[in-house]
């Protein structure tokens, strides 16, 4: 591979993961000075609105509730491994994840599980803001973060899937 091809091949999941981290926090910052927690802004009524809420806890306010000092390691100590874990995988020399779609996916994921990390370490807490609703069932709110880490988890799990060219040594 040529110093041209190498090095792009190493930057771009990096601008990709910054650019994740740039807009989770600027959209974050916009919720967190424009709404008061709780307030909304229907944007399709009857599916989808702004709201501000503060998440303690992880996905879906999984451990929101008890210690909040074994939440808190619990929380920054997993996001820390996976962060760690998914800059291995795309910089490592020998990574297993060379496919544009899983270096997407990871970079991704790096950048959302970056955004989070920070409102962690940070505030303590998760800004969300982006819910789906349909009457009185709400899907929990998410931010820009999530739903990176959620796009990258579905490419990697399409690259995973799909049928890979095997070549053929005679």
């Amino acid at each position: 591979m040529n110093n041209v091809t190498t090095t792009s091949r190493r930057a771009l999941p990096l601008i990709i993961a910054l650019a994740v981290v740039a807009l989770d926090r600027l959209t974050k910052l916009w919720i967190e000075h424009g709404l008061n927690d709780f307030d909304s802004i229907s944007v399709i009524p009857g599916l989808f609105r702004i709201v501000h809420t503060e998440n303690p806890g992880a996905a879906f306010g999984f451990l929101a509730d008890g210690n909040v000092l074994l939440r808190v390691a619990v929380l920054i100590g997993v996001s820390v491994i996976v962060v760690l874990f998914v800059a291995f995988a795309l910089w490592s020399r020998r990574t297993a994840f060379t496919d544009p779609l899983s270096r997407w996916g990871l970079a991704l994921i790096l950048g959302g599980a970056i955004g989070n990390l920070l409102d962690r370490i940070f505030r303590g807490t998760v800004t969300d803001f982006l819910e789906i609703y349909q009457g009185t069932w709400t899907f929990p709110a998410f931010n820009v973060a999530d739903s990176a880490i959620t796009i990258g988890a579905v490419l990697l799990l399409i690259d995973l899937l799909r049928p890979k060219h095997q070549l053929v040594h005679e």
